[in-house]
């Protein structure tokens, strides 16, 4: 598109069908921040183990991957709108199973079949969102679209955690859950009211098995000399850090004596981290190039996740998860909106489920240790070595394409990588 002609166009948050999309999807995400406290706090509650949180945590986990490995072959397949929708009462009716058989007292074996199955779900509708984007606006605008719904979704993250912890705190992490529930119906009703654009489908490709096509996007991935590299190191970054928030909560209740509200107001406010990073993601990619912004993002993610066990009063771990949620927000939207310029729109459901599939194939497993490490070695010597690690990840990318990757972005298309002459196709 011209200059003249995008300058021509409305803001994005004129555009209605991208606004009832970004609200809504907003809303489900301030419920969804309700079961990111209240489900760790559940299995405490009733257990007192931050093992059987990182057991639960990596079950979920476990789900979500086999789910991915499929559901990208089904976005490409089939209406993604739909899928979402789907995806949302799935999830609302499983959710309001929990504060349902809560009444009858504590009930943690119903979660170890209701997350697993929400987790699957979640990843559908996830793997839907993010090719959807490509439905709602045009190229170019990818990355501003990618930073506003990560921004809002963020902001409504904010609240959620602090109104949770409230809510956790006066009637039950239970009911903190049935508020997530609600939010699918909210979320579901908002997709409703909206049509994506056509899927771009190459008609010369002709449709084969579930896994062949899984594999088309894997071989995509791994055709990509960028995207092979990230989906390496993040594998080794997510099995660092996806049990980082059971850590942080037996951390805030644990040794710093805070209780459900206190942990609300950490993962509250902390939240703002998510926020900048999403506004600032875009102006960091355009002037410092992909590379530069990516390898950054996770060195400091690095040194968040290593202070946070060490730190000894709420505040200073607010405040470093803060910068670790920031980080992760500028290192995030980076590589989904990098997938989302350069992969075809009829193969972008199954590389990102591929993507995904990989590189959180590792975070059940990582879950696992670091909840058991942490219950036995103690917070701060597990948060210090997942810390190093983080660390490692980022000299790591060092010696790889991503070091290079948009250093020299193309007129009109910030951050998009030029063609490697070598490798054939851009990465």
């Amino acid at each position: 598109m011209s200059r003249s002609a995008a300058a021509g166009r409305a803001p994005l948050w004129r555009d209605r069908t991208f606004g009832t999309y970004w609200v809504a999807q907003s809303l489900s995400a301030a419920g969804d921040s309700f079961a990111y406290l209240a489900v760790p706090l559940l299995v405490l509650q009733a257990t007192g183990s931050v093992a059987q949180m990182g057991l639960l945590t990596a079950v979920a986990g476990a789900a979500s991957v086999v789910a991915g490995i499929f559901g990208g072959v089904l976005v490409d397949r089939y209406d993604r709108r739909t899928l979402m929708i789907v995806a949302d009462l799935t999830r609302l009716v499983l959710y309001a199973l929990v504060p349902l058989a809560w009444l009858a007292g504590p009930q943690v074996w119903l979660l170890f079949v209701v997350l697993p199955i929400c987790e699957a779900a979640g990843m559908l509708f996830q793997v839907a969102a993010v090719t959807a984007v490509r439905n709602l606006v045009d190229s170019d605008r990818i990355t501003e679209a990618n930073g506003r719904l990560q921004a809002t979704y963020a902001a409504a993250a904010v609240l959620g955690p602090l109104l949770a912890g409230v809510v956790a705190a006066r009637f039950g992490p239970a009911t903190a859950i049935a508020v997530n529930a609600a939010s699918f119906a909210l979320s579901a009703a908002g997709l409703w009211l909206i049509r994506l654009r056509p899927v771009q489908v190459d008609e010369g490709v002709a449709r084969q098995r579930p896994l062949a096509e899984f594999l088309a996007g894997a071989r995509f991935l791994w055709r990509q000399p960028v995207l092979r590299a990230l989906t390496v190191l993040l594998s080794v970054f997510i099995f660092l850090t996806y049990g980082f928030v059971d850590v942080l909560i037996y951390h805030v209740t644990h040794d710093l004596g805070g209780s459900e509200g206190t942990v609300g107001t950490v993962l509250g406010l902390a939240a703002l981290g998510t926020v900048v990073g999403a506004l600032l993601v875009a102006p960091l990619r355009r002037r410092r190039g992909f590379g530069t912004t990516w390898i950054g993002a996770h060195a400091i993610c690095g040194f968040a996740v290593a202070g946070v066990g060490l730190a000894t009063t709420v505040p200073a771990v607010t405040t470093l998860t803060a910068v670790y949620l920031c980080c992760l927000s500028i290192g995030g939207i980076c590589s989904m909106s990098l997938r989302q310029e350069i992969t075809p729109d009829h193969l972008l459901g199954r590389v990102t489920s591929a993507f995904w599939s990989t590189h959180y194939a590792l975070g059940p497993a990582g879950a696992v240790v670091l909840t058991w490490a942490a219950g036995r070695y103690g917070a701060p010597a597990v948060t210090l070595a997942a810390g190093a690690g983080c660390l490692l990840v980022a000299v790591g990318a060092l010696f790889t394409p991503i070091r290079r990757a948009g250093a020299e972005p193309a007129a009109g298309q910030p951050g998009l990588l030029r063609p490697a002459p070598a490798a054939g196709t851009v990465g």
